[in-house]
């Protein structure tokens, strides 16, 4: 009478031991994707951009629209890492401009080209629905450092100057083209100003690494 009994459990833990293989295969399923996609800190987005000023219509990375504010032969570097975590940080490096001067600046949507304006509007996280080609945002709501990238520096003695940001947002499938130079010393930060900073004086396009 116990025979049945003993062929049953028999029966069964072949069952089992037959199924444990695939079971552990299943959970190798499960790590499929590398495990340092998901290291903290690791960047989801790296724009860069350098090179000497050149002449608008170069094809360069880095124009200038005004040579006796941004010379050419002057340098701009540029350089936007997006994390995971959700924020983005920036910095701007120049050398070569006048000296002793203020420049703002600021992320655009576009790339340079032989226009100031082919760099586009200020790159927003949270786009202004009121701007247009035409009138582009000043609402302090949408143009403030908190949802644009400014990068406003001063330059020392040897017209070289350093500038950094962070803000609260990851860069995704939407990136911006270009660091723009502005002739105004300080971006205007006023209701109907805000983001202003006077004509384009030079451009960075900036690329994904």
């Amino acid at each position: 009478s116990r025979m049945p009994w003993r062929r049953l459990t028999i029966i069964l833990t072949g069952a089992v031991l037959a199924l444990a293989p695939t079971g552990c295969a299943y959970r190798g399923l499960s790590m499929s994707v590398p495990a340092a996609a998901f290291e903290p800190g690791k960047p989801a987005v790296v724009l860069s951009g350098n090179g000497a000023l050149a002449p608008a219509g170069s094809p360069a990375a880095a124009l200038t629209y005004n040579p006796d504010l941004a010379p050419v032969g002057a340098a701009m570097t540029g350089l936007l890492s997006s994390s995971p975590e959700g924020s983005t940080s920036a910095e701007l490096i120049v050398s070569g401009l006048r000296p002793d001067r203020g420049y703002a600046a600021h992320v655009h949507t576009k790339a340079c080209g032989a226009k100031p304006e082919d760099s586009g509007p200020h790159f927003q996280n949270h786009p202004d629905p009121a701007a247009t080609p035409q009138s582009p945002s000043s609402d302090p709501r949408y143009a403030n450092p908190s949802n644009e990238i400014w990068l406003d520096l001063r330059t020392d003695a040897a017209g070289a100057g350093t500038s950094r940001a962070v803000v609260p947002f990851a860069l995704t499938d939407r990136i911006p083209g270009s660091i723009v130079l502005h002739e105004a010393m300080q971006t205007a930060t006023g209701p109907g100003q805000a983001g202003k900073a006077g004509a384009r004086v030079a451009c960075l396009t900036l690329t994904r690494k």
